[in-house]
């Protein structure tokens, strides 16, 4: 039987777990969805959320998969009472990773494509028009986004095949120092450009009249599911690195310590693109499309701007290479406790694997651009939709549900494990609040990302 990995060091396990957290979500959807609800009193709701429900449910994976010492194909197994079945999650949860791969690897080369782009000056002179076409014509070429897909694929598998330490740990530990120092760099770039003084206004200064104008309600359910979804809660992803570490330190704080670093990137990105957006004058609620299509226009404006834009798209990859090298040795630790896989083998089936099911969503803005699903949109948005909307949140539940279920793993085996060692403890009297309001608010989040596709429908 193969001896279990661990990590080197614990500032290996909190950037590691930040990695897996801290992707595309925090730097390309948190900062057009601050822009799209109304900047700082959006930013004001997201962290309540991030507190109350986010950090909560981190700590509980994270002690299934330190008690079990197993990736979340046998976790339950592990520690579930004889006769109950909370070991069928197992399946759906690692379904969760390969549909979120399916289309974030595309994603991830989008950034890698955009770090060659901005080297060679393909931006320079290019009006914002021009700007938008270059990207369009990225998607619509079914043969660059198959190539940067299997580069992203490749890169992940890369260092994931080098073992734990010596790669997961070691090139994610110095991508994390470089996301965090260029984070800086730009962040100061941004917030001294003349005129940065009203994004910083408008990103700083909660304004809640245009959280009003929004409508309350849609703020309120866009801040929960931005603070549940960017930790990359439910599909057993921390449960692994929860897997990997010792008993010196508690739970809860480890959590808070990842949710603080996993905050302070979405945070810095907001205080990269809203100063310099307000800056030259471009609107900080362009959707999706502004990180491809809106800054790059800006970074056009700027002195030293084509240095500038590909060390933000430095930075982007590293964020997005980050959570692919994490979701990765999920996977791969996956087949190793299910059925016994070497790691060497796990990495030869899986490196053939993804890219095939990765194609969908790589054809899918050109060859299966007809493709589409009514009321969700093309294949990459119903990806998205069933892993973001439906997988996490289910498997979020199924985690909340077994540490305080007495037919689970129970409450005082999750307190006992969450608490054992140094730093922040999990509160005893949390109990009525994980056993009812969780649940209600993860269902929540589950029924509203179905009432738009269903009202389409009807």
């Amino acid at each position: 039987m193969e001896k279990r990995e661990k990590f080197a060091s614990r500032l290996g396990f909190l950037l590691i777990s930040a990695g897996c957290a801290i992707g595309i979500g925090n730097v390309w959807r948190f900062p057009y969805i601050t822009g799209q609800y109304g900047g700082a009193a959006f930013v004001l709701i997201y962290l309540f959320f991030l507190v109350v429900l986010g950090l909560p449910i981190m700590a509980m994976e994270f002690a299934v998969g330190r008690a079990s010492r197993k990736s979340c194909a046998v976790s339950f197994r592990v520690l579930e009472p004889a006769g109950t079945k909370w070991h069928w999650y197992a399946w759906l949860g690692m379904a969760g990773n390969y549909l979120l791969m399916m289309f974030y690897t595309t994603v991830a080369g989008w950034m890698l494509a955009y770090v060659v782009k901005m080297l060679r000056g393909a931006f320079t002179g290019a009006s914002a028009e021009a700007v938008g076409g270059i990207f369009n014509d990225m998607l619509a070429q079914p043969g660059p986004q198959i190539f940067w897909m299997i580069v992203a694929v490749v890169l992940g598998f890369g260092v994931c095949s080098l073992g734990l330490q010596n790669g997961v740990e070691k090139i994610t530990k110095a991508m994390m120092v470089c996301l965090l120092l260029l984070m800086v760099a730009l962040a100061v770039r941004s917030v001294t450009l003349p005129g940065a003084g009203e994004g910083l206004k408008f990103y700083l200064v909660p304004d809640f009249g245009r959280l009003v104008e929004q409508g309350v309600g849609n703020v309120v359910y866009a801040a929960m599911g931005q603070a549940f979804f960017t930790l990359s809660l439910g599909i057993g992803a921390m449960a692994i690195f929860g897997s990997y570490i010792d008993k010196h330190r508690s739970l809860m704080g480890e959590a808070a310590t990842i949710g603080v670093l996993d905050t302070g990137v979405a945070l810095a990105t907001g205080l990269i693109i809203f100063p310099a957006c307000f800056a030259f004058g471009v609107a900080p609620d362009s959707g999706p499309g502004l990180v491809f299509i809106t800054l790059p226009s800006v970074f056009e404006q700027m002195w030293g701007g084509q240095v500038w834009g590909t060390l933000f798209f430095v930075f982007m990859s590293f964020a997005a290479l980050s959570t692919v090298i994490a979701v990765f040795e999920g996977i791969l630790r996956f087949s190793m406790d299910q059925w016994g896989w070497s790691r060497k083998r796990a990495v030869t089936v899986n490196l053939i694997a993804i890219p095939l099911l990765s194609l969908p969503c790589a054809l899918g803005f050109n060859v299966l651009s007809d493709v589409v699903m009514p009321g969700v949109g093309d294949i990459q948005t119903v990806e998205d939709f069933l892993v973001s909307s439906n997988i996490m949140p289910l498997g979020s539940l199924v985690y909340v549900l077994f540490c305080v279920s007495r037919r689970g793993w129970g409450w005082k085996n999750f307190l006992a494990e969450a608490n054992e060692g140094e730093g922040l403890k999990f509160p005893r009297w949390l109990r009525p609040w994980m056993r009812f309001g969780v649940p209600v608010l993860v269902v929540i989040i589950l029924i509203m990302g179905w009432v738009p596709i269903v009202s389409s429908w009807m």
